[in-house]
């Protein structure tokens, strides 16, 4: 792997990979959307 440039990238790389691996074992209430709705809201 080439690594990161920027720590900014890295932490926002890592935390959305975090953030899917939570949505993927419910860990999330889902409140009637779909998982690729609420990983949406939660990357705005």
């Amino acid at each position: 792997m080439m690594g990161f440039k920027a720590f900014h990238s890295a932490v926002a790389t890592i935390a959305g990979i975090e953030v899917a691996h939570m949505i993927r074992k419910d860990q999330f209430t889902a409140n009637g959307i779909t998982a690729f709705q609420q990983f949406a809201a939660l990357a705005a």
